[in-house]
């Protein structure tokens, strides 16, 4: 009888539902190893066979684990807030929350098919309430918060209001607002209830404040810059365009320094943790002041200008003298004041046109060259010379301070500038070279044309300019982050409430509030369409009568796609409690995350988010450990192997009856490639009637030139898997047809897990053959063709001991360094060589049953309990020790070669002794048969290698 994986899956899978069988024990003095794979989120389309590769290896790893002594928590939840589900909520008119609910059972459905070892009574959802409420009580344990440089960390608001009750502002050394005023604790003492609250509004880690952000007019809502692209958004393709705008923010920068060392103590690729120290960006430098020219010059007449300065961050203050042009972002706050009457227009114009690119693009284009005069100037603060001051969209708004002291002869981006509209280039270095043909940031030589650093070096100059800015106010010495506060509201419907209603009053007309933590949590209210309002507010605008305590307005944003997925690992260790996010005694026992894999998507969004959360929930006593993933590994991607069929160029148009041509056939014609659905594809053999079936629309009278053995051959292309190039495989019909298991290992089996790989669904039958050689190791067909079971109690040979520990050495170094598709290579070979001694023996088998069991835990299942063992006990057993005497060679295999050919093989022993080999071999059957009588001239007797016998 053949191994029926359809049979035996779907039992284990039910048994191990039933019994919570991956569920992790409480109270155990174990030790504890914490499994999880990135938060995914459930998307209408399901799984295709490249989304399981980090899972598989993530449950591989759990299973060993749990064989290895430790106790295990491998949970799986959903981040089931989302733009998708709440655009297809505006198209059809359906509650984000059903489509999503649909979404989910298909995914879980999916996923407990591949046979995942996962705790499901752990399972979260972050649209869930009860999982929400959590992660507006962290939102507002940051409002509550503030960052004291002094002690390095967050700390209740408390704190700085005793500090300002006692001394004022005088020893507050916070990361804050750059606008908080400074007072006297008597000032502060008499200042009214209201008038405190607002000062404390600059210094708490969640605050509101105006941002350019990524504004989507199609989708109405903001969009992280990672959902852009080329000034459109990801999904649609809608137009982006830069706008300023009232949002919540968190103070993300507090803790750059932190997110800067911390990476030093975590088992992450370096590619990836310098991808975050860029993004992070950390430039030591100093922020020096431009005075604005007094007087604008419009028509001849001078006019006087309010603002005082223009600050700018720089890393080359030695540069300053030659800086002959300022540049300011378009979104810059002076640019409006300092636009004379004259520019107006053309401002304004280039203004329009910058909102529509996105930062990224503008940061990325460093060719094109555009830019507008404002009409004002500033003044070189050393020199004492007029700057005029221009607008430019390689200049950010919220990197640094959204303006830039243009130095032409060292940067090259300000000689483009510069040569462009015709502004000096000044040499400030004797070592500077051909700056006439492009810009030179050497720091070597000593400074020309620089006023008092003149004949000084880069060092003597910056710490001379760093105390002479100093000294009149001018500039100071200043560690700068390109990494900005991060934006946290999105205008959409489908996300976390803010717990946040307002009051009337302040400066800005409206102050935030916290809601009660008994009103925890904020549920969606009800709304009759997910579009913004008439007016332009959020969809939560629409909400009739919605307000807090039922007279203040709540905040109409939402929570951004990466609030839920910020902190929700601890979740899993303790998802029932009611009273806190997980209990004292769950956190110090799971601490943090041993192994996290997923994609490098999440580079500088996700885990920078996280960890930035999690140290603040360490500062405030809620967690023990300041990082929360200690091994990360990010999974390459599986591609697709797309299929093409191949029109004949000028038919299947106009009427015309198209021709389809057999890639064989195709020789000098002109043809039209064609992607074809890869799944009515087998061994690169197009199924034409499924073809057909499938794409009416193209085939009708369809005409096909075949192979002489009437295929029809299709081309190949690796590329990405997409339902758009018809190359996506569906997980379910690969198991349907070949097993989870076979799945599993083929997965594996493709290559390294980080780097990314073809599927190719032809190369499985070598898998889902040696599943079925593997099982023929236990059972036979009898002569009524009736499952026999062959196993005996036999003792072990030394050479099927020697191919088990071989085995179990392998896949243990294999999983510990997470390198699964050799130890796949290495089960193959086991399995063949057993076979080959036809080794039926429980001692072997047995333990060549629990070292598989990682990757292939259903048919390994069924065989535990075959052999006596207790039915689903088997992720309860112990990994088989290796022992490395059964490796240690004390015979050798020699080939015989008669005339240089070999005729057979004889094993001796390792000490034996040439002589007696020789003796041996001249005796043995086959030899005498092939001397045919005849004494050889020479035997040859090389030890551990060879035996020649030369007639």
């Amino acid at each position: 009888m053949d191994y029926n994986h359809r049979q035996t899956e779907q039992k284990w899978q039910r048994f191990w539902d039933d019994n919570h069988t991956y569920k992790p024990e409480t109270h155990t003095a174990r030790p504890k190893y914490y499994v999880l794979d990135m938060f995914p989120y459930p998307s209408g389309a399901g799984l295709h066979v490249g989304h399981p590769l980090g899972y598989i290896a993530s449950d591989i790893v759990s299973r060993y684990k749990r064989l290895k002594g430790f106790n295990v928590l491998h949970p799986m939840g959903f981040d089931s807030f989302g733009l998708p589900a709440e655009q297809y909520a505006i198209q059809t008119g359906q509650h984000p929350a059903l489509t999503t609910e649909q979404n989910l059972t298909r995914y879980i459905e999916q996923l407990k098919n591949i046979g995942f070892s996962y705790d499901w009574t752990r399972e979260v959802r972050t649209s869930d309430p009860a999982f929400y409420k959590w992660t507006q009580w962290i939102f507002m344990e940051l409002f509550r918060s503030w960052y004291n440089k002094d002690t390095d960390r967050a700390e209740p608001i408390e704190t700085l209001t005793d500090k300002f009750a006692t001394n004022g502002t005088t020893d507050v050394h916070a990361v804050c607002d750059d606008d908080v005023p400074t007072f006297t604790a008597a000032e502060w003492n008499a200042m009214s209830t209201r008038e405190s609250y607002e000062i404390t509004l600059k210094y708490r880690l969640t605050y509101l404040a105006e941002a350019v952000v990524n504004w989507c007019p199609a989708l109405g809502t903001v969009l992280a810059n990672d959902e852009v692209k080329d000034g459109v958004s990801e999904r649609g393709g809608y137009p982006v365009e830069q706008k300023l705008m009232r949002q919540w923010m968190m103070r993300i920068t507090a803790y750059a320094d932190r997110l800067l060392t911390g990476l030093d103590t975590i088992d992450w690729t370096e590619s990836l943790k310098e991808q975050q120290r860029n993004w992070i960006g950390k430039s030591v430098g100093a922020s020096v002041k431009f005075p604005i020219s007094s007087k604008q010059r419009i028509g001849g007449e001078e006019v006087s200008v309010p603002s005082s300065y223009i600050e700018v961050f720089t890393t080359r203050v030695d540069t300053i003298y030659g800086v002959s042009f300022m540049v300011l972002a378009p979104e810059h706050e002076l640019v409006a004041d300092l636009t004379t009457p004259e520019q107006k227009e053309a401002v304004k114009a280039y203004i329009d046109a910058a909102k529509l690119r996105s930062e990224r693009d503008r940061m990325a284009d460093t060719k094109a060259v555009t830019g507008v005069f404002t009409g004002s100037y500033c003044i070189n603060p050393l020199s004492g010379e007029e700057v005029p001051i221009y607008l430019a969209d390689y200049v950010l708004a919220g990197y640094g301070t959204g303006a830039v002291m243009a130095v032409p002869s060292g940067d090259q981006r300000d000689w483009n500038f510069a040569t462009h509209f015709g502004l000096p280039i000044i040499p400030i270095l004797d070592a500077q070279k051909d700056i006439d043909q492009q810009a030179d940031n050497t720091k070597e030589g000593h400074y020309i044309n620089s006023g008092i650093i003149n004949g000084l070096t880069y060092k003597e100059a910056t710490t001379l300019l760093v105390s002479w800015l100093e000294e009149r106010g001018l500039g100071r010495g200043k560690i700068n982050y390109r990494m900005r506060d991060a934006v946290f509201s999105r205008q959409r419907y489908w996300g976390e409430p803010v717990p946040v209603y307002f009051k009337d009053g302040g400066s800005t007309g409206r102050l935030p509030y916290l809601i009660d933590e008994s009103d925890l949590p904020l549920e969606l209210p009800a709304v009759d369409k997910y579009l913004p309002t008439e007016t332009g507010e959020p969809p939560l605008g629409r909400a009739e009568g919605w307000k807090y305590k039922g007279e203040y307005d709540y905040e109409l944003s939402t929570m951004p796609g990466w609030a839920g997925s910020s902190w929700y690992w601890y979740r899993y260790m303790d998802p029932q409690n009611d009273s806190v996010f997980a209990s004292k005694e769950a956190i110090d026992y799971w601490q943090n995350v041993d192994l996290y894999i997923g994609g490098t998507e999440h580079a500088t969004g996700h885990l920078l988010y996280s960890r930035f959360w999690n140290k603040f929930l360490k500062d405030r006593g809620n967690v023990p450990q300041e990082e929360p993933f200690r091994k990360l590994i990010n999974q390459g991607m599986i591609q697709g192997r797309s299929n093409f069929v191949y029109r004949l160029k000028g038919t299947g148009v106009e009427g015309s009856s198209p021709v389809f041509i057999s890639l064989g056939q195709v020789g000098n014609r002109e043809v039209t490639p064609l992607h074809v659905d890869v799944n009515i594809v087998e061994n690169d053999v197009l199924d034409i009637d499924a073809f057909r079936k499938s794409r009416p629309d193209l085939t009708e009278n369809a005409e096909f030139i075949l192979e002489e053995d009437g295929r029809y051959i299709v081309g190949a292309e690796v590329e990405k898997m997409s339902k758009s190039k018809f190359n996506v495989v569906n997980p379910d019909m690969i198991v349907e047809k070949y097993g989870a298991d076979v799945l599993r290992l083929y997965e594996m089996f493709l290559g390294p897990l980080e780097q990314a790989k073809p599927w190719n669904t032809n190369g499985i039958d070598g898998v889902y053959r040696f599943i079925r050689k593997f099982w023929r190791l236990f059972y036979k067909d009898n002569a009524t063709g009736e499952s026999q079971w062959i196993v005996t109690d036999e003792q072990p040979t030394p050479a099927e001991l020697k191919i088990l520990h071989k085995t179990i050495q392998k896949a243990e170094s294999d999983i510990d360094a997470y390198s699964f598709n050799t130890s796949v290579s290495s089960f193959m070979i086991c399995v063949n060589e057993l076979a080959t001694l036809n080794c039926h023996k429980r001692a072997i088998l047995q333990d060549l049953v629990l070292i598989l069991s990682p990757y292939a835990p259903h048919i390994t299942e069924e065989l535990w309990a075959a052999l006596g063992n207790e039915p689903g006990t088997i992720s309860k057993a112990t990994f088989p020790t290796f022992n490395p005497n059964y490796l240690v060679e004390d015979a050798f295999e020699y080939p015989i070669q008669i005339n240089g050919k070999v005729r057979t093989t004889i094993s001796f022993a390792i000490d034996r002794a040439p002589t007696e080999i020789e003796r041996e071999v001249l005796a043995d059957e086959i030899v005498q048969k092939w001397l045919e009588g005849k004494s050889p001239k020479k035997v040859v007797v090389v030890p551990k290698r060879i035996v020649n016998v030369v007639i």
